[in-house]
């Protein structure tokens, strides 16, 4: 991922620009080796500088910096520039609050929230496979699990408004034995993130009964009022949930668990996710399906390692567009805007407010063990359906299988999104794990 880089016009002006033709400043010690060479990694040099600077408070080194990034980044370039003019506004954000009397950067940090239609998010997640990767390993997973069932409830907590069960829907609609009752539910709150909907939650099931409906597949939606950001965890019960004897439960998160606080390093407090898996494991789920992002991006991160490793990944999916849409796509502005929606809250914000909290695949494998799940090896049916997916993308795209069950999504060898799924450990595996 190294692009050549072109200048492009200032739209931010900034203090004392001929301080960068000083060799003793510490900017031209952050430039040297770049110039003629304006690459991703110069551009990332540039962008840990400033990240540098305003952790140290040094507010016109920062904006020394920012100037030079403005004429380097571009809304409308190469991927690299598309890329870091998306972490200069973040940085801008971030030091308007960290310097909010000593600055004089401009620029809003309010991005707009993009309402889509149902049609609209059709096309949004099947732009690249970053979400449909995940959908179809899991739905694999799940029919396999529900296999022989009449009756199936899933508990689903996804970002993408159950874009994922039209294809199980239609998938069970031809099960030999004929489909079973299919109930989903859905929480009441979901965090903040794009994509956005025009339409209401309820709005959405009614649109899963018709097609349900017209598959022929006994379905029933419910939005479980009571699992609201404040109650969430004290009320995710089998009389909340409304959970029946007689159904098999399938618990499926997509995107989704990255937003429950991780506060295990401070001391004595017990992590949100490991609450999360532990109410999970007492609701006895025959399956559970967990995909993310497979990017580390933790508690104890500071500003400069988090732009290094947020660099390093969010430049796939602005790599992956370049290949088949025009740099003044509106669909592709609009999806890179979506990312840096993210960009904005990993980079400007801290606390409670940073609520991108990524955690790798191999963290998080150890975490659902801890919390006595054992991982379910995916079928090689499986592995030909996510195949076939991906020949539908671009060529960049590639899946391999790790050690440990997961399935991960690639771009030019480099690891995306994993897709995994569990099974509570039985009773007598249990007792031999902890001897």
């Amino acid at each position: 991922m190294k692009a050549e880089m072109r200048g492009t016009s200032t739209t931010i002006p900034l203090q004392n620009s001929s301080l960068f033709n000083n060799p003793q400043s510490s900017l031209a010690g952050a430039l040297q080796g770049c110039i003629g060479s304006l690459d991703g990694a110069c551009l990332e040099k540039l962008l840990l500088h400033c990240a540098s600077a305003l952790e140290n408070n040094d507010v016109t080194l920062a904006q020394q910096v920012m100037w030079v990034l403005n004429n380097l980044a571009s809304s409308n370039g190469d991927p690299n520039q598309r890329l870091t003019s998306w972490f200069l506004r973040a940085l801008i954000s971030k030091a308007s609050r960290v310097c909010p009397n000593a600055t004089n950067f401009h620029g809003s940090s309010n991005l707009e929230r993009r309402l889509m239609s149902v049609t609209e998010l059709a096309g949004y997640v099947d732009l690249i496979p970053w979400h449909r990767f995940g959908f179809c390993a899991s739905n694999s997973a799940i029919y396999k699990a529900i296999e022989g069932q009449t009756k199936v409830h899933i508990l689903d907590f996804s970002i993408t408004h159950c874009m994922q069960w039209p294809t199980l829907i239609d998938a069970i609609a031809k099960r030999p034995e004929g489909p079973p009752t299919l109930r989903i539910s859905v929480p009441s709150w979901r965090p903040q993130v794009p994509p956005f909907l025009n339409v209401s939650s309820e709005e959405v099931g009614q649109r899963l009964a018709i097609f349900a409906r017209f598959r022929e597949v006994p379905f029933e939606f419910h939005v479980v009022e009571d699992l609201n950001y404040d109650t969430f965890l004290s009320q995710l019960s089998p009389s909340t949930l409304q959970l029946r004897d007689d159904e098999a439960l399938v618990v499926n998160c997509q995107n989704w668990l990255r937003y429950l606080h991780d506060d295990e390093q401070i001391k004595g407090a017990i992590s949100s996710r490991d609450i999360f898996l532990d109410r999970v494991k007492d609701l006895n789920p025959c399956i559970v399906t967990i995909v993310d992002e497979d990017c580390d991006l933790g508690n104890s991160s500071t500003l400069t390692s988090r732009i290094a490793t947020c660099f390093n990944y969010l430049w796939i999916p602005f790599d992956t567009l370049e290949t088949f849409l025009p740099k003044d796509s509106r669909q592709r502005l609009d999806y890179e805007a979506d990312i840096g929606h993210k960009i904005e809250n990993i980079i400007g914000f801290e606390g409670n407010q940073r609520i991108e909290r990524l955690e790798s695949c191999n963290k998080f494998s150890q975490r659902m063990e801890n919390s006595g799940f054992i991982s379910v090896p995916f079928s090689e049916e499986t592995i030909k359906e996510v195949k076939s997916l991906l020949d539908e993308h671009a060529s960049g795209w590639g899946m391999k299988k790790e050690e440990n069950d997961m399935l991960v999504l690639t771009w030019k060898g480099h690891n995306s999104v994993y897709a995994t799924s569990w099974v509570i450990i039985p009773p007598h595996m249990d007792m031999r794990i902890h001897e």
